[in-house]
C-alpha cells in the first residue's frame, strides 16, 4: 500500500500518550505521507516541528476561521516566515465556519481573503475549511479565483453540483471518514464521480473517525477504511485507489 493522508492533526493532545506508537501504526498500514495541518500560529509551528522529526510528515501553516478573531497585526508576516520552511507545502487550513461562529463572520471572511492572497504570493496551494458556509464560500471563490498553485476542499461535504463548480475552478476534493457512514449517500455520490486526477483522501485525525471505529479517536492508520469505501463506490481495488490519491496529493503539494 502507498497511502497519503493529506490532512491530520498529529500535534493534538489526543496523541500525547502514544504519538510514537500512533505514527508507527501509520507506517505499518502503508502510509507514506501525512500533511499535518496548522490552524493558528502555535499549531503551525508545531506542524513544522513534527515535519522536522518525522520523514513522512509535511506541514501546512494557516489560521482556521475559529481563530480568525485572535490574529494580531503581524500574523501574515509570521505565516510567510514559516512558509519558507522546505517541508511547508500549503497555506491552511483556512476558510469559513458558520456552524460554530467562533469568530465574527466578517472577520472570518477578511482573514480568509488575506491568506488566499498570501498563498498566491508564495505560490502555495490552499487547504480550505468550509462548514455550513457553502453559499458564502462559493461567492468568495467566484470573485477571488484560485491561484495557479491550486487548492483542496478539505473534508468535502457539499453536493455534486457544488463539486462540479469547484472542479471547474481547479480544486481537488478530499474525502474523509464520513463517507463510510451508512446514511452518507450524497458524499458517496461525490466520491464515485470525482475525476480520478482530482481526488484526495484524509483522516482529519483525531476527528471524523470512519466506521468501524466511529465514536472513538481517529488516527492515520484508519484511513484504510475510508479508502476501501471510496474504492467500493468507484469499482476499484483499494490499493489502486490509494495509489491514485497519493499521486494526486504529491502533485498538489509538490512533493517529489
Amino acid at each position: 500500500m502507498n497511502v497519503f493522508d493529506t490532512h491530520a492533526h498529529l500535534n493534538d493532545e489526543a496523541y500525547d500518550a502514544d504519538r510514537e506508537e500512533m505514527i508507527q501504526r501509520a507506517r505499518q498500514a502503508g502510509i507514506t505521507l501525512i500533511v499535518n495541518i496548522g490552524f493558528d500560529l502555535a499549531s503551525s509551528r508545531e506542524s513544522i516541528d513534527l515535519a522536522d522529526r518525522y520523514d513522512l510528515v509535511y506541514a501546512s501553516v494557516g489560521i482556521h476561521p475559529h481563530d480568525a478573531a485572535e490574529v494580531g497585526p503581524g500574523y501574515l508576516e509570521e505565516l510567510q516566515k514559516m512558509a519558507r520552511h522546505p517541508k511547508v507545502v500549503a497555506i491552511g487550513e483556512i476558510g469559513l465556519d458558520y456552524y460554530r461562529d467562533l469568530s465574527p463572520r466578517p472577520v472570518q471572511r477578511q482573514v480568509f481573503l488575506e491568506q488566499m492572497a498570501l498563498a498566491k504570493k508564495l505560490e502555495k496551494p490552499i487547504i480550505i475549511h468550509d462548514r455550513d458556509a457553502h453559499g458564502a464560500m462559493m461567492d468568495m471563490l467566484r470573485k477571488e479565483k484560485l491561484g495557479p498553485a491550486g487548492g483542496v476542499m478539505h473534508c468535502y461535504s457539499g453536493s455534486w453540483e457544488m463539486a462540479g463548480e469547484l472542479l471547474a475552478m481547479g480544486f481537488y476534493l478530499s474525502i474523509a471518514g464520513p463517507v463510510t457512514f451508512p446514511n452518507a449517500s450524497k458524499l458517496k455520490e461525490v466520491a464515485a464521480k470525482v475525476p480520478a486526477d482530482r481526488l484526495l483522501i484524509e483522516t482529519d485525525a483525531p476527528y471524523l473517525t470512519p466506521v468501524p471505529y466511529r465514536g472513538r479517536r481517529n488516527e492515520p492508520a484508519h484511513i484504510l477504511y475510508t479508502a476501501a469505501e471510496i474504492a467500493r463506490v468507484r469499482g476499484m481495488a483499494k490499493e489502486d485507489l490509494a495509489q491514485m490519491c497519493a499521486e494526486n496529493g504529491r502533485k498538489l503539494f509538490q512533493i517529489a
